[in-house]
């Protein structure tokens, strides 16, 4: 087998029939690197039968934007053209999933469905009512972890420390090279998808505009890393968390859309001649933390909610919650970037423009919106409304976690207690002028935001 069984998983009872394989392409959308798409042309040719990939274009939901779209649909063009070389056709359904799959299905006769793994809850539920529909077998690779979520723990993790060497452990039997996807041959492939008329008729938020400065796609992906690589990796562990310095890899939102496996991002960084902390740093974010974020969300039902976080972090915010806030705002505060700290505008106008805000940044944010709120759960669902609408990789476990952890305590300890926070680990504006140029960042993001940030 090119792919280990233990990344793959039934989500049916339903038998394989005699028809083609179908690769309902949802969190990879790729080409290239990809078990999903591999294990289903392994299937196919050991069935003999074609292989076929569909997308399925939800036109809106959630809190996502002409942002992520424009993103996703453009890489989606690319992905398109890249499996039309290899003789693969590739469809797009557009509706909800439980309605076009089944009908999908039936329509073209297929023997069976291989797709891939996202463990929010929104997908996971589509994923189950489709498997219950279909009339054939439902099978779901994780072709996203490095190690699958379910092989590298049975559980919940409490937090880093305990889910690294069980991961560890299992990398040396994971962390491999892929096998190239095969050229298919007499199959009947379909006219090119006219992408721009798709964007035009999305029926989405459009307020929120594209982003300029990240090109989408596996081709830019791969040349955003290889510039991380070659240029930014060796001072990694000392650059990368300081806002005013363009020290991190930029690749969260391609590892979001699926354009770049982070195995490959993973083998990449090992190839390279860095410094062996660099390197080590940038893998535990790679993988421990994002692989212990599909973790969290993929065992814990409640993973947006104060009822998911530890019983200590419950413990403290319930005895906290009746502390009186100096300041409180709405939401629409927020969304202006219209508080009195100068800092944390600064950030909301950085995320607002560019789609991105540093990772340190994100966690100073995300507290000071618990600190200003009237109780946790309006601080989670006002970070997690923030996030999911103007990140370029909102909807995201690893964007949970996020605000997850700054607000609730979810893989980190208990601290000493103080006002609103209890034990939950507080940040300040004290704190954030020890650990870098506060006064050059609120400078930066006061100005416009297109001739400042871009990637180098």
């Amino acid at each position: 087998m090119l792919v280990d069984v233990r990344r793959v998983r039934g989500r049916n009872e339903a038998p394989v029939a005699p028809g083609a394989v179908l690769y309902w392409m949802q969190r990879d959308q790729r080409a290239e690197d990809n078990w999903a798409l591999l294990y289903a042309q392994e299937n196919a040719r050991e069935r003999q039968v074609p292989l076929f990939v569909v997308f399925n274009l939800v036109p809106t939901f959630g809190n996502t934007t002409l942002r992520h779209y424009d993103f996703m649909l453009r890489g989606l063009a690319e992905t398109e053209g890249t499996l039309r070389k290899r003789g693969i056709p590739f469809f797009l359904t557009e509706g909800l999933p439980t309605d076009t799959l089944p009908a999908f299905v039936l329509e073209h006769q297929l023997g069976e469905v291989v797709t891939d793994f996202n463990p929010l809850r929104f997908t996971s539920a589509w994923r189950t009512k489709v498997g219950e529909l279909l009339p054939v077998r439902l099978t779901e690779v994780d072709a996203h972890n490095i190690v699958p979520c379910w092989v590298a723990s049975p559980k919940e993790e409490f937090a880093a420390y305990t889910f690294r060497p069980k991961v560890h452990k299992l990398l040396p039997e994971f962390l491999t090279e892929f096998p190239k996807l095969r050229q298919q041959s007499g199959v009947s492939l379909l006219p090119p998808i006219d992408w721009e008329r798709v964007l035009t008729n999305i029926t989405t938020d459009r307020t929120v505009l594209p982003v300029t400065w990240l090109a989408p796609g596996a081709q830019a992906a791969q040349r955003c890393l290889e510039v991380f690589c070659t240029e930014r990796l060796a001072t990694y562990d000392s650059k990368r968390n300081n806002p005013n310095e363009t020290g991190q890899s930029n690749l969260s939102p391609y590892f979001h859309f699926g354009q770049l496996a982070p195995q490959r991002a993973a083998l990449s960084v090992q190839a390279v001649k860095a410094p062996r902390a660099a390197r080590d740093a940038y893998l535990e974010e790679l993988i421990v933390r994002r692989e212990l974020a599909d973790n969290y969300c993929f065992y814990n039902e409640h993973y947006d909610r104060v009822e998911g976080s530890h019983v200590w972090a419950q413990k403290t915010i319930a005895e906290q919650a009746g502390d009186k806030r100096e300041f409180l705002y709405i939401k629409d505060n927020w969304e202006a970037a219209a508080t009195h700290d100068p800092l944390w505008n600064a950030m909301q106008r950085q995320l607002g423009e560019t789609g991105k805000l540093h990772g340190w940044c994100r966690m100073y944010w995300a507290k000071k919106i618990y600190e200003w709120s009237p109780d946790a759960q309006t601080a989670i669902d006002t970070a997690l409304y923030l996030n999911d609408r103007y990140e370029l990789d909102g909807s995201d476990p690893n964007g949970v976690v996020g605000v997850m952890w700054s607000i609730a305590g979810v893989h980190d300890r208990a601290w000493n207690p103080r006002p609103v926070f209890g034990k939950i680990r507080y940040m300040n504006f004290a704190g954030a002028k020890r650990k870098f140029d506060v006064k050059a960042y609120i400078e930066r993001w006061s100005e416009p935001a297109a001739t400042l940030f871009h990637d180098r």
